[in-house]
């Protein structure tokens, strides 16, 4: 997005998003032990195996959606690659993993785009996590930590991309509720899915 190009296309809608989902948000990080003075290998690899049930299962969902739009390159931005080479790094049959089951509903190409709109913010922390999890437990993006860096020196451009993508499609109130639906929904079935697995705090 360039610096002079207004941001009254992507405020109402992006508004609404980050409104109506910060609270589970919060929630959602809190919960994560990233951070924590527990967090071993075994540990993370057992949260990585739990981030694959999910990202595996819902970027599925996704590529198979009719509301999917052609103009977002989905391919381009699908995290389950990294994931699935983190995985295999660290030792981990992809074969033996539990799937997801429990997902956000897709009936609308706003669902879409509440479902993306987690996933793509989800990148943003990632180098931060990345720079952790490398000093704490010597990952790299080679041996178990793509995934958490899935855009590398790009992750900054790939999110204003992606808010110019949210504010080209026009969406009304009733649309932008679904989004902001969509996108909690996410929120909400991913800790469950973290919770079941046994991986959160």
């Amino acid at each position: 997005m360039s610096e002079d190009q207004p941001l009254s296309a992507v405020s109402p809608v992006l508004h609404e998003l980050r409104a109506g989902t910060h609270t589970r948000h919060v929630a959602l990080e809190k919960r994560l032990p990233f951070f924590s003075n527990t967090l071993d290998l075994e540990r993370y690899t057992r949260l990585l195996s739990a981030y694959y049930g999910f990202y595996h299962e819902l970027e599925e969902r996704l590529q198979h959606s009719p509301w999917m739009t052609h103009d977002f390159d989905l391919q381009a931005r699908l995290k389950t690659p990294a994931l699935r080479r983190d995985l295999q790094a660290l030792g981990v049959s992809i074969q033996s993993l539990a799937l997801c089951e429990t997902l956000p509903a897709l009936h609308s190409p706003a669902c879409v785009l509440g479902v993306l709109y987690v996933l793509e913010g989800a990148t943003l922390g990632g180098n931060v996590l990345r720079k952790q999890m490398s000093q704490r437990l010597g990952l790299e993006g080679h041996n178990g930590c793509a995934f958490l860096y899935v855009y590398g020196e790009a992750t900054g451009r790939q999110w204003k991309a992606f808010l110019e993508f949210l504010g080209s499609v026009p969406l009304d109130a009733q649309a932008r509720d679904q989004a902001v639906q969509a996108a909690s929904s996410t929120f909400s079935c991913f800790e469950h899915w973290l919770e079941r697995q046994e991986v959160l705090l």
